[in-house]
């Protein structure tokens, strides 16, 4: 039977607005009614042989669960406590009537919508008009045919069946909405206080499924969406996947919700240790290793699962939402396919990396970013020859951030496109003032993935050049191998094209990411940066020196100059020396400087090499 066919069993209330909408125990809409007999009915009547006849009538047509209740003072409770699909309520009974309890059900945002059939044996149009005047939704006079309590109570649940499936499932994925997952998870967490146990949750996005729909439009981005969801469904359900030690026996079924786009959220109910989500949450990055089917291509899309607990973690549904999203969140920051837990101190880290977003985008539009430069000294001479550009961010509170604090957030929030762009117009001004105050200095900038990738960085170097009056030869460009690895192809494509402009290119870094040295013929650079961490030890490890040695060898085989990176011994000078590398940078010769001081550095180096 199809997911569209099948009728499946829930508990739930779910808010809309300012109101509550009782779901009751819902089920999806099917062409079988057969499962409809899974559902929860409450009888509360004084009379416990009157409700034991009804039951049996009940469990004759198929039905197997219930809830018997001859007090009426306990009746709301037992309600809570039990969610009912259906409830069956006689009127006349000592201390509190059938009447009054319907009445304060209907008042009730959590039980507005709740189907109430009354049983009673009074037939007067008067009692009748009564219980319909209180939105009861049918009415039946003892004694009860059997036959037509069967109809009633079918005709109740099927109607409520259609309702729901309407009001709180996806139309797409044939999954639980938001709206129901919400008022699930206040009932777990109601149950979870009352019973003394705990709630898991996980959240689960896939942020790499929009370039799905704007790769393959969005009818492919629809059937991936049905398959994914069938896939997790799949998975969470098994089973093997959860332990009988890790789940109550009442909750081993549990739900996949549809939170919105490629959001999703699993609730685990009654568990015994909020880490044994994790199965839950490793189940689910293995599957994904799997591609789905976008029309014939094959898609693989990496989920960032965040989990968080009730009590550990949280005080209430909100914040376990809140919370689970935060993990996911920090789980996406990392990199993806991979699975978080919440803690305190990431709460604090996410409040914290939210303020900084904040004043990170404000601080783009007041310009308070600014430009230091490190010399790079020519090994052989010991002339400053160039310098490399960095950002630092001038905060409002007199702060001065370095690029290490605020790059990474600027490029997952894309505020790393205009801050490049301003960098590389900024770089191009400052060389063009040094030019007119006769020193002849060349700048290198950092190049992000989403710079290269994302912009037409040719037509955006081009411009700031011209405007400036500034030579190609005058501006390198700097990228990481790992950059330059990520599409290889598209890579090379735009270097060639950065090339024909005259554009120097250099990778920045080199030795740390990839085995990059069979691409360095493919990527045609004119520099290569030996990174810091290979030049700190190079005095004292054989291996740190043989690398050197040989990237250094390759590149000038190659045509291309090498920079060492992090100088800051005579040692160190001594070495890259007798290695022939052409250049250096490091605190030996300076740390960034602003280009005032640059300036006169670059003088007194000059002096004394005349």
């Amino acid at each position: 039977m199809n997911p569209e066919q099948t009728l499946r069993k829930k508990s739930e209330v779910v808010e809309e607005d300012s109101h509550v909408v009782t779901v009751g125990e819902g089920y999806r809409l099917g062409d079988d009614f057969e499962q409809l007999k899974d559902a929860t009915i409450m009888m509360v009547d004084d009379e416990a042989i009157t409700m034991e006849v009804v039951r049996s009538f009940l469990e004759d047509a198929g039905y197997k669960n219930f809830v018997l209740v001859d007090d009426s003072t306990q009746a709301t409770r037992e309600l809570r406590e039990h969610r009912p699909d259906v409830l069956l309520l006689d009127v006349m009974m000592p201390e509190i009537s059938g009447f009054d309890i319907l009445g304060e059900l209907r008042s009730d945002p959590e039980f507005q919508h709740l189907p109430v059939i009354i049983l009673t044996s009074s037939s007067d149009a008067a009692t009748k008009l009564q219980a319909l005047d209180l939105a009861a939704t049918d009415f039946l006079s003892k004694p009860v045919d059997p036959s037509e309590l069967a109809l009633r109570v079918r005709n109740t649940l099927g109607a409520k069946a259609y309702q729901d499936q309407l009001a709180f499932y996806d139309l797409l994925t044939n999954l639980p909405n938001r709206r129901l997952f919400i008022d699930r998870t206040k009932w777990a967490i109601e149950r979870a206080t009352r019973q003394n146990t705990k709630v898991a949750m996980l959240h689960i996005a896939f942020e790499d499924f929009k370039r799905v729909t704007d790769t393959l439009g969005p009818k492919v981005g629809d059937e991936v969406l049905r398959q994914l969801a069938e896939r997790l469904t799949d998975n969470v359900r098994g089973g093997d996947l959860v332990s009988a030690s890790a789940v109550g026996e009442t909750d081993a079924l549990l739900d996949v919700f549809r939170l919105g786009s490629a959001d999703f959220s699993v609730l685990a109910p009654n568990v015994k240790s909020v880490s044994d989500a994790a199965l839950i949450g490793r189940r689910i990055l293995n599957v994904m290793k799997h591609p789905l089917d976008a029309d014939g291509t094959d898609v693989y899309l990496s989920p960032s699962i965040g989990i968080a607990g009730f009590p550990e973690d949280s005080e209430d549904a909100a914040s376990l939402v809140k919370h689970a999203a935060g993990a996911s969140s920090q789980a996406s920051a990392h990199g993806g396919g991979r699975l978080r837990f919440y803690s305190e101190a990431m709460n604090k880290e996410s409040l914290q990396r939210l303020r900084l977003e904040a004043d990170l985008r404000r601080s783009v539009d007041n310009g308070e970013f600014s430009l230091l430069y490190q010399p790079k000294v020519d090994v052989s001479t010991g002339r400053i020859k160039g310098a490399e550009a960095l950002l630092r961010w001038n905060r409002q509170s007199g702060e001065t951030v370095g690029p290490a604090s605020f790059i990474p957030l600027a490029e997952e929030t894309g505020l790393i496109l205009p801050l490049g762009e301003w960098v590389i117009g900024e770089a191009c001004r400052q060389i063009a003032r040094w030019h007119e105050a006769g020193i002849d200095l060349d700048v290198s900038v950092n190049i992000s993935a989403r710079q290269f990738f994302e912009t037409d960085l040719v037509r955006l170097v081009k411009r700031s050049l011209e405007e400036n009056g500034i030579e190609p030869k005058g501006l390198t460009l700097e990228m990481t191998e790992t950059l330059l690895m990520e599409h290889v192809d598209v890579a090379i494509a735009t270097l060639n094209e950065l090339h024909y402009h005259g554009l120097a290119i250099s990778i920045d870094d080199f030795g740390t990411g990839y085995s990059s040295l069979a691409y360095l013929k493919r990527f045609k650079v004119d520099e290569v940066k030996i990174d810091r961490s290979f030049i700190e030890d190079v005095t004292r490890s054989k291996a740190d020196r043989a690398l050197v040695l040989a990237v250094t060898y390759l590149a000038h085989e190659l045509g291309a100059r090498v920079c060492a990176e992090g100088i800051e011994t005579q040692e160190q000078l001594d070495f890259i020396g007798k290695v022939k590398c052409d250049d250096y940078q490091g605190f030996f010769c300076s740390r960034p400087i602003p280009a005032k001081l640059l300036a006169e550095l670059y003088r007194q180096t000059a002096e004394k090499t005349d």
